[in-house]
């Protein structure tokens, strides 16, 4: 029999999360970012349910080639770029845009113009603003756009982009930095501007521009400490559930799990539920995290180890075995959980692994 840990990914709440990005952005394009695994939904279900996005963000070609084979002939951007010059004919067969961010690329395109170029690649220049991660500097950008523009196999029409470090932060003063760096860096540059994530998506109107790239927001994720992703109009996609498989009595004093870090107050029901770190459930959270049971919550309880979880079973004496519990979902914001583990809840459902059974609705 499979284990009951399941991951179920809600089609509609991914529909509607991309209206309600059309809804923020009402005047730009929208780039959904699918990569590492559609932030682990599932590169392919979540392709088809956002087919209408104008393009799809991607870290790797295999990525792309993945979304070219199911069909859907959607815009498809590299985001990190390609690394070799064998990349080159991949992109133009896979016919795939790539952000160009390093002199290395540059001299890459210029080599293969030499050599006889083939059919023309579109490109995003990247410029760093203040993420300090990828891009051009922004002393650079004439130059390199003039560069760009003379190569026979790039597009003419060169997308211009940045990415913003802290638009999380909607008091701070960097994303207004990195805006007004932006403009200053374009300003005698020809081209569309691709600079809101999630983040800037949600709380940087004046960010916008012709292209949004939007990546947790599609996920119901939010992207702001102490909010939930429902806080901004969007619906959680992922619920991760399982069953529990058993109840013991454990009396007043003894100790539960790994290392004995929580003994029993009390004589006590203790709830034994088929999921754990192996499933991608975070060793990490401290006890108390709360899953939902019945719909009411219940505290774990002792370390999660690779395949179980303990529960505090005494505010559900109605609990029985093959009861099915809620690990994060509409329920239980998966934020929550994230929060308790230290991260983020990106990292959580990234973390999901191939032992746990996927399910979809929608």
């Amino acid at each position: 029999m499979a284990r009951p840990a399941t991951v179920t990914i809600d089609l509609d709440a991914l529909r509607h999360n991309l209206a309600q990005v059309r809804l923020r952005a009402p005047g730009a394009k929208v780039m959904a970012v699918v990569k590492a695994d559609g932030y682990g939904h599932g590169l392919e279900r979540v392709a088809r349910a956002l087919a209408g996005a104008e393009a799809f963000g991607v870290a790797a070609l295999s990525d792309a080639e993945r979304l070219r084979a199911i069909g859907l002939r959607n815009r498809i951007v590299l985001l990190s770029g390609f690394d070799e010059a064998a990349d080159l004919d991949v992109l133009r067969e896979l016919d795939v845009d790539t952000v160009v961010h390093h002199a290395t690329q540059l001299a890459l395109l210029e080599a293969d113009a030499g050599s006889g170029p083939g059919a023309p690649i579109c490109v995003w220049l990247k410029f760093d603003t203040g993420m300090h991660r990828l891009g051009f500097a922004p002393a650079q950008a004439e130059a390199v756009h003039a560069r760009l523009r003379a190569l026979p196999n790039v597009a003419p029409d060169i997308v211009l982009m940045t990415h913003f470090a802290s638009s999380d932060d909607i008091a701070g003063a960097q994303t207004p930095a990195q805006l007004g760096l932006f403009g200053a860096t374009t300003a005698h540059l020809d081209g569309a501007a691709s600079l809101s994530n999630s983040a800037a998506i949600l709380g940087w109107p004046a960010a916008h521009r012709d292209w949004v790239r939007a990546g947790g927001a599609l996920y119901g994720l939010s992207v702001s400490d102490g909010k939930v992703g429902a806080d901004f109009g969007l619906r959680p996609v992922m619920r991760l559930s399982t069953r529990l498989i058993a109840i013991n009595r454990v009396a007043k004093g003894e100790r539960v799990g790994y290392s004995a870090t929580w003994q029993c107050p009390e004589d006590m029901d203790v709830g034994v539920a088929a999921i754990g770190y192996g499933d991608g459930y975070p060793r990490s959270v401290p006890a108390g995290t709360p899953v939902l049971l019945g719909g009411k919550r219940v505290p774990l309880i002792g370390r999660v180890s690779m395949d179980l979880m303990t529960l505090d079973l005494r505010s559900a004496p109605d609990a029985r075995v093959g009861d099915e519990i809620e690990l994060w979902g509409p329920g239980l914001p998966v934020e929550e959980i994230a929060a308790a583990a230290g991260t983020i809840s990106y990292e959580l459902t990234c973390s999901i692994t191939r032992r746990v059974r996927a399910a979809t609705t929608g």
